[in-house]
């Protein structure tokens, strides 16, 4: 879950973000409706990864790992 935050409001509440960190993910600080921060907390459980979640969901072209042109090399 993601909480917007106004910049005007954020140097009052400071310490209040701080502690609702500990309730949500992360908190977007905004400027005249428009993302300017993200606050984050360091001590937030990282997201468990499961191996092959996205198989099926991804698809990589014949030729993507060949050599790059030689007139993008010279550039």
């Amino acid at each position: 879950m993601t909480l917007e935050i106004p910049v005007k409001k954020q140097n009052k509440q400071l310490s209040e973000l701080i502690t609702q960190l500990k309730q949500e993910e992360e908190i977007i600080l905004t400027q005249d409706g428009k993302p300017v921060a993200r606050l984050v907390s360091i001590y937030r459980k990282p997201v468990k990864r499961v191996p092959g979640s996205a198989k099926g969901q991804i698809t990589i072209m014949p030729g993507f790992d060949d050599p790059l042109p030689e007139e993008i090399l010279s550039a």
